[in-house]
Order: C-alpha cells, then structure tokens, then sequence
C-alpha cells in the first residue's frame, strides 16, 4: 500500500525544485491536449520559425542546430546526428516557399557538419560538446542523409563529405549486414535494427554517384533487419534503451527504412514488410490519434505517455505507405496521428516553446523528459507537408465518388 500511494503521489506531485515553467507545462498537459487542432498549415510555419530560433540559440553558436530547448536548462549545444537530416527537410522548405534566407541555413548546417567530419569519414555521436568523441554509424547515416541532400541542391561542394561518409559505413559494415563496429556510447549496447535509416542514407548517395556499392550495402542491412522482424510487424533489437518495449520513434525509423529501400530496389518483398508494420501501427492508434510511446511485442502500449517523434515519424510513414498501396487505413490513422502532435503543439507561446514539439505528452513522459526537441519539430515538419501534398489527390477522389 506504501509503494502504491508513493506512485500516485509522484504521479500528481511534481518533483521538488522543478523551474515554474516545468511546472505549469506539466500541470497544463495534465489537463490533456487543448481541442483546437491548429491545422498543417500554421503548425508547419511554427515549428519552422522554431528550428530557425533553435539554430539561432544553440549555445555552441557554430551553425549546428541546437538539440532541445528544455525546460529546466534551457538551449542546449549543438546535435550533429539531427542537424543532418533536418537538412533535407529545410532544403524541402526553402524550396517550397521561395525563401533563400532557409537556403541559408541548410548551407550553414551542411559547412558545419562538413567541419566536423572526421578524416575517415564517420561522425560522433551525441552533442557536439559530449565525450567520448568517437565515430558512430547511426549518426553518420543521418549525417549522410542531409550531405546527398546537399549534393543534390547545391552540387560538388558537399560530393567529397557525402563520399566519404557512405564509404566509412559501407566499409565498416559485418558480413550479414549488421553494423557493430561503431557503436554509439549513448545508448545501451547490442545490435540496433532501426539501422535500417542508416541504409536510407546509403541509398540516397547512390541515387546521386551509382556504380559504388552504396545502396547494396544499405540493402544488405534492410535484409539482415528483417530477420528480426515478427509477423505482426514488431521489431526486435529495435531500441535506445529497452528492447522489449522499443519507442515509436525507433519503430519508426526502422519502417521508414523498410519503405525507403523498398522505393530504392522496388522489391515487393520489403513491401510487404512494411506494410506487417504499418498496418500494425494504424491499428495501435486511438481514434484521437493517441499512441502509446512504446509497444510490446504485441504491439500493445507500453507506456503511459504519447511520444510525439514516433508519432510524427509514423504518422508519415502511413501516409508513404498510402500512397503504395492505396490502402485508405492507413491515410486515416496517419491523420490522426498528425491531428494528435498538432494539438500539442503551441502557436502563440514564449518565442522559445512556440512551434516547438515536446519529446513526450505530457511532457514528463519518459522520452526527451522537459524538452523540445529539435528532430520532433523536423518529423512534424516533414509529416505535415506530405499531408498537405495528399490534399489535392483526394479532393479529386472525393469528387470522382
């Protein structure tokens, strides 16, 4: 009975010493998500003009993007992993909106991480100021997502980065397609399926210098992940930190692996995969677009807390999946799910809340605890804008009814 009351006290309670503003975000997400859903449109510009601010604020001011704004410390250093592959999403922007001061700041993003690079090839894990500094594979992968991005926008400049970087992975990689030799230091040790968006970075390079061997080594990957995968779609070895209760948000980069390779190689087969996960993630969401942030091996919730990254990063891979098939669940629970993150998100806050994605609602959830977190923002960006895409096809099927 003791332990029981201390759990529901924690629970109601904040915990001592927590900063006003931790407190009244945590007393507001108690009351549950505001009704209003802001719409893709508003939320979109928001989070835009919230990785600017977080670009701006980073206190390691090198033009790296900062990785979070919490709550209790306030902006935090440098992330290279995410700089990497919030790159494609603000070339997509910039792009869409005429907007060359966004252009800018990709370059920014993309001379930075260039700088950082080491000789080899690879790039660390974590802030740009944590230790140890070691190269990683899952942070190069990401890396390599943003510098093809910059080849393919702004040309040779970024070539040699790019090559070097799917070279180091290529190279680096076990013989049954499972990277081990660069683990991060940063989450528990062990092989890591959700790699998949490692082999999306290598197909990306040999879209733009085939003849290389990058995308059969991103293929070989995708291979050796599907032997972790289970019928109903779950993965195993597929988390930072508890692999019997993996995050959405590795679940949902080892499916948007899966789709990606799929489009590379046009194979069926990885198709089908996706579509096992996929279906089982629609099926895992409330009619309010509430997912649980983790999901057991049954994929039924683990946690009592949404993770919105995952939710963002799933969300968008529904509306992928969609647009293979044709399978209308998916559009639905993808729209759900993006109605769900939009509701949480502020557009009339603090300048340095607004537009900003929380790692977990509410956001004393478990996953990026207190924080806004700079990847959250580019998925709901990326997750928002395909959305929008997908308006058009279906006011002509609505009219073709």
């Amino acid at each position: 009975m003791h332990t029981l009351l201390m759990k529901i006290r924690n629970t109601l309670a904040p915990p001592a010493g927590l900063p006003a503003a931790a407190r009244m975000e945590r007393l507001s997400d108690r009351r549950g998500l505001p009704a209003v859903d802001p719409g893709p449109q508003a939320v979109v510009k928001a989070c835009t003009t919230w990785l600017c601010a977080a670009q701006d604020h980073s206190s390691s001011n090198d033009g790296g993007v900062a990785r979070d704004y919490s709550l209790l410390t306030g902006w935090s250093s440098s992330y290279p992993e995410t700089t990497g592959y919030i790159i494609p999403t603000m070339i997509a922007l910039a792009q869409r909106t005429g907007d060359d001061g966004l252009h800018g700041r990709a370059r920014r993003m993309l001379d930075w991480c260039v700088a950082i690079q080491f000789p080899q090839g690879g790039f660390q894990g974590g802030k740009i100021d944590s230790t140890p500094r070691v190269p990683v594979t899952f942070n190069t992968g990401q890396i390599l997502l943003g510098l093809a991005a910059g080849v393919q926008a702004y040309g040779a400049a970024y070539q040699d980065a790019m090559h070097r970087a799917a070279s180091w992975l290529r190279d680096s990689q076990d013989a049954d397609g499972c990277w081990r030799r660069h683990p991060t230091p940063f989450a528990s040790a062990g092989d890591k399926a959700y790699e998949t968006h490692v082999a999306w970075g290598l197909f990306e390079a040999d879209r733009i210098a085939p003849g290389h061997g990058y995308g059969a080594a991103g293929l070989r990957q995708v291979d050796w992940a599907l032997s972790k995968q289970r019928p109903n779609g779950w993965f195993a070895s597929n988390c930072l930190d508890n692999p019997l209760l993996p995050l959405t948000h590795t679940i949902g980069y080892a499916l948007r692996g899966l789709l990606e390779a799929h489009c590379f190689s046009a194979r069926a087969d990885l198709l089908q995969a996706a579509a096992r996960t996929g279906t089982g993630i629609a099926n895992a969401v409330a009619a309010d677009g509430y997912l649980a942030g983790r999901l057991g091996p049954d994929l039924q919730p683990g946690a009592s807390y949404a993770c919105l990254t995952g939710s963002a990063q799933n969300a968008h891979c529904l509306f992928l999946l969609y647009q293979l098939t044709g399978e209308r669940h998916y559009l639905d629970a993808g729209r759900r799910l993006n109605r769900y993150v939009r509701r949480s998100v502020s557009i009339d806050g603090p300048a340095h809340m607004r537009g900003g994605v929380k790692g977990s609602f509410p956001i004393d959830g478990d996953y990026g605890t207190w924080a806004y977190l700079n990847w959250a923002a580019k998925f709901c960006i990326d997750a928002n804008l395909l959305e929008l895409a997908l308006e058009p096809h279906l006011e002509q099927k609505a009219g073709d009814a």
